[in-house]
């Protein structure tokens, strides 16, 4: 009897297989001999080993060598003979009466040997055929671990193991196993099953899923499994009853294990390496395009899908997507998957080109968020643009990305003007963001014209500026001259509202020691305060008007020049309005603690007024004093001092009424109202 050493067989893997198996049927075969006397006279071939054996053995027990070797001694059988010739020689000693040493590792090629060689009950009882079941039934697949190896081993004995139920009936096992791990009647476990929800506000990361899944042990034995054993294992999950909850991450973890982990991807990539490299990087985009596909197929869509699996995860799949070459229609799915959840994303979540790749205004990852962007809007940015704090939050998403892509140098104005436009200016109810991403712009092209400056920011609205945010704008030279002189006005009315609001707290809280309304006292011909927009300070003639409008009167104004002299003028006398009212503000606060320790007098001459003396205010407590200094220092050009003219005109005359009120007698009535 030949004997060779063979390579790669399921049973060789095995620890529990004998290592005498050879020399045990080589002693079975002379005992045989001896006892009936009879010489071999059958030779059978299983691959590269030749087996000398007897007629009567064979024929007793095999229905396949009694119709084969009826008119001949020899015979080779196929070269995909389930488990080769190991198998095949624990098949012969079995034939020859000796017990068969059956375990996980073998019992599937066992038992598709024995199915092949037709060793049923039909010509021996107790034959191979049925001993291997009620091995396979009874204690297979009563254990999670001897389930998943003998599913394991049927890989390479397909598609007989297939025919033979041995694949379904380990995967239907695996996943009654798996429902009661996570029911748990025993009350065996600590901690509860893992779940993708502690994943949802965080950023996605292959290597953070991979210390999830391996928290449970199940999970991680199950996305080990090949993908068309997985996808079963999946179905029959949900067929026994597992909740979306607990099947979903599953799947997660098994994407990213098998698609999105660069180690994966390494190991394909070291196990083709002796194949060209061209040929060997489609073969792996083939794999992962087949994985994710079927993934996609498995994972739930719409609204259950939201609750379970967090929106990174999507995005992660679609930027892989684009790198194997996905079908359209599935990246398609993705993108709707994607829209409902993109309120819930971070901006570290959407896709950015890799570095040196490609132009990003031409790239297909930037193409593919607008393509979202789009559809979200016109899908929740109703016409009428109702305010909706999942669409602000979208909308300030999108401007974080701008600003991701702004410094790319193959950025044009107009490209980017495209992409601010692409979500509606009326659904930001906040231009932080957008102010980050036209700086970052105009920091990377600082040589684009002033037109094309004022083309790019004219989308951008002071007014939802934060403070911070807006004293910045004031102060950066890149910004348009027009931005620039908004930034300061909205600035300077939110000086003027933080100190009337003050002023109207310090009032009320000393209601008691002060009759009547400051505003009403001593400007009793203003209009009420409390309008949004309306300037606090206004002329006391009848028919003044607010600082907004005089901005807009008087159309000569618009053509009247300055010199960079009367500007810096202006600026200055911006500074002392503010310290006029810094002085009301303490002498205010002066006379409520000088009622606490004296009675009132009747010297109002006791006061001091409140007008241009009364201004102590260093320049270094103004806040503004750095912002509205800066502006000196800006060249104008021409067709642009038209604006500096018109706060110059307006300052004036705000000015000069404060002039007016500080030469207010002493005496005179209606500077304070005495106490009752």
């Amino acid at each position: 009897m030949e004997v060779a050493s063979p390579k790669g067989s399921s049973v060789a893997s095995s620890p529990f297989s004998s290592p005498n198996v050879s020399a045990l049927l080589k002693i079975k075969i002379i005992s045989w001999s001896q006892e009936t006397g009879l010489p071999v006279s059958v030779c059978v071939r299983v691959g590269n080993r030749a087996f000398n054996l007897h007629k009567c053995p064979l024929f007793s027990k095999s229905g396949y060598f009694k119709k084969r070797l009826k008119e001949s001694s020899e015979l080779e059988l196929p070269q995909d003979f389930p488990g080769g010739p190991e198998t095949f020689e624990m098949i012969a000693l079995f034939m020859y009466g000796s017990s068969t040493l059956i375990d996980p590792f073998n019992v599937a090629a066992l038992r598709c040997a024995a199915d092949f060689l037709e060793m049923t009950e039909d010509h021996c009882i107790g034959n191979l055929c049925e001993r291997f079941d009620l091995y396979l039934n009874q204690v297979v697949l009563q254990s999670w671990d001897d389930t998943l190896i003998v599913l394991q081993k049927c890989q390479k004995l397909l598609p007989m193991s297939e025919e033979l139920l041995i694949v379904s009936r380990c995967i239907e096992s695996l996943a009654f196993m798996a429902c009661m791990e996570i029911l748990d009647p025993e009350r065996r476990r600590d901690q509860p099953v893992v779940t993708v929800e502690a994943l949802s506000n965080q950023t996605w990361s292959s290597e953070m899923v991979k210390e999830f899944a391996s928290q449970d042990l199940w999970i991680k034995d199950l996305i080990a499994l090949p993908f068309r054993f997985f996808k079963r294992i999946i179905g029959s999950l949900r067929r026994q009853g597992m909740k979306e909850k607990y099947v979903s991450p599953i799947i997660v973890f098994y994407a990213s294990k098998w698609v999105l982990s660069k180690k994966t991807r390494q190991f394909w990539e070291n196990s083709g390496e002796k194949n060209k490299d061209r040929d060997n990087d489609v073969d792996i985009n083939n794999k992962v395009s087949v994985i994710l596909q079927g993934v996609l197929n498995l994972l739930p869509m719409g609204e259950k899908a939201s609750r379970v699996i967090p929106v990174g995860f999507y995005f992660a799949l679609l930027s892989r997507s684009l790198e194997v070459g996905l079908r359209n229609d599935c990246k398609i799915k993705l993108q709707d998957q994607i829209v409902p959840l993109l309120h819930l994303a971070q901006v570290e979540d959407l896709l950015l080109p890799r570095c040196g790749t490609e132009s990003i205004p031409s790239s297909m990852d930037l193409a593919t968020m607008e393509n979202i962007f789009s559809t979200y809007v016109s899908v929740n940015m109703d016409a009428k643009h109702t305010p909706s704090v999942n669409n602000s939050i979208v909308a300030e998403l999108w401007d974080a990305y701008l600003s991701r892509v702004a410094p790319d140098p193959n950025m044009e104005p107009k490209r980017f003007m495209h992409l601010i436009e692409i979500v509606p200016v009326s659904s930001r109810q906040n231009h932080d963001h957008l102010y980050r991403a036209m700086n970052t712009f105009l920091q990377a092209h600082s040589n684009i014209s002033q037109e094309e400056k004022g083309m790019v920011c004219k989308y951008l609205n002071c007014q939802k500026l934060s403070q911070e945010v807006c004293i910045e704008a004031v102060q950066n030279e890149l910004m348009p001259l027009r931005l620039i002189v908004q930034a300061l006005f909205v600035q300077q009315m939110n000086t003027h509202q933080a100190f009337k609001e003050c002023s109207d707290s310090f009032r009320y809280a000393h209601c008691g020691e002060f009759s009547g309304s400051l505003s009403s006292s001593r400007y009793p011909n203003s209009k009420s305060q409390n309008q949004l927009g309306e300037s606090p300070f206004m002329e006391g003639e009848p028919g003044s008007r607010p600082l907004g409008f005089l901005l807009q009167k008087d159309p000569a104004m618009q053509r009247s020049e300055l010199s960079k002299k009367d500007y810096e003028s202006t600026s200055f006398r911006i500074q002392n309005l503010e310290q006029e009212l810094m002085s009301l503000k303490r002498n205010l606060q002066w006379q409520s603690m000088s009622k606490k320790t004296e009675q009132i007098t009747n010297k109002p001459q006791s006061l001091k007024p409140c007008g241009l003396d009364g201004r102590t205010l260093s320049k270094q407590r103004n806040t503004l004093g750095q912002a509205t200094g800066c502006i000196g220092a800006v060249n104008f050009a021409a067709t642009q001092r038209k604006y500096a003219g018109r706060l110059l005109k307006v300052f004036r005359r705000i000015t000069l009424f404060g002039r007016g009120k500080s030469k207010r007698k002493p005496g005179a009535p209606g500077l304070w109202p005495k106490s009752v």
